[in-house]
């Protein structure tokens, strides 16, 4: 009998792929959302990549309800998302609207599943980016996208947002995370300043319980120094 049952969109991308296989082995129900299916999920639901937002979200809202016949899930896990450089002077229109549909269109998919399925005292995590607390000059599309993903946050831990009850809706914002595509494209950087993924798994999994909760509408950004990772809430 599964524990729990787990939301992941994103969850073929490495910190996706990470929080189903986390969940799995600790029994519970796992759904991953993605335009590819992860093996190791026991329902996979596949984004149509050319449909528009709205399609995309009707889509995602009507194949997670049908999956879960009448049941609730304790959490939507959003860590989907990709990384753009460019300025203005360069295919700004373009990467942004990368951006825009990698990480925004499915952080409001995320919490539009939330208001119909998360049960009462869930969570709601989306992935924003402690870069986008400031201006993003070499990469104008990312920080756009990722400061929008921060006002949603925000918006979704308020009074009315939508959310069921007592629902967590938090962002996190790493630095960088330790994936084997970050190690190939950085190989001469410092991995000891990288946040691990069964670190943010396990994260997520605190939060599920109940335990060491931030704030509802909080952005918690993921700091490692020496292998060590701190969480600062703002």
């Amino acid at each position: 009998m599964a524990t729990s049952r787990i939301v992941v969109y994103g969850g073929r991308g490495a910190l996706g792929a990470a929080c189903v296989n986390h969940f799995k082995q600790a029994n519970c129900w796992v759904a991953s959302i993605d335009l590819n299916p992860n093996e190791n999920a026991d329902v996979n639901i596949t984004v149509p990549k050319d449909a528009s937002w709205l399609q995309q979200e009707e889509h995602v809202v009507k194949e997670l309800g049908t999956a879960l016949q009448g049941q609730k899930v304790n959490a939507v896990i959003c860590v989907a998302g990709g990384w753009a450089g460019g300025n203005a002077a360069k295919d700004l229109s373009k990467q942004a609207d990368l951006m825009w549909r990698q990480s925004v269109w499915s952080s409001t998919i995320a919490a539009s599943l939330a208001a119909t399925y998360l049960t009462p005292g869930g969570l709601l995590a989306l992935t924003g980016a402690k870069a986008a607390l400031e201006g993003t000059p070499g990469m104008i599309g990312y920080g756009m996208a990722k400061a929008a993903v921060h006002q949603l946050t925000k918006s979704l831990g308020s009074k009315d947002s939508g959310l069921p009850e007592n629902s967590l809706a938090v962002a996190i914002m790493p630095v960088t995370l330790d994936t084997e595509m970050n190690r190939k494209w950085m190989p001469k950087a410092d991995f000891s300043t990288w946040t691990p993924l069964s670190f943010v798994a396990q994260l997520f999994d605190k939060w599920i319980k109940g335990e060491e909760r931030p704030a509802s509408g909080s952005l918690v950004a993921l700091v490692t120094k020496n292998n060590i990772t701190e969480l600062i809430v703002q």
